[in-house]
């Protein structure tokens, strides 16, 4: 009657570890995606600010060549 005990605990065990190791898995992926969505942002965000500078760029620009024009004009 023992030997059935052990047997089953056995199994028992050897089916936690696999369900344990599928939510590992699990949430090994989970975390290198949200490394990944992270990273991405970080990029997203630096390229915002590089056509930010741009825009400002453009806009001192545009202030420049207008005063010139309407200098030109009169």
């Amino acid at each position: 009657m023992a030997a059935i005990f052990v047997e089953g605990m056995m199994a028992r065990k050897d089916r936690l570890t696999r369900v344990a190791v599928g939510i590992g898995t699990a949430m090994g992926k989970a975390d290198r995606k949200a490394h990944q969505v992270a990273a991405a942002g970080l990029v997203a965000k630096q390229e915002l600010e590089d056509i930010a500078k741009q825009v400002e760029a453009l806009k001192r620009q545009l202030q420049k060549t207008t005063k010139r024009l309407k200098a030109a004009l009169r």
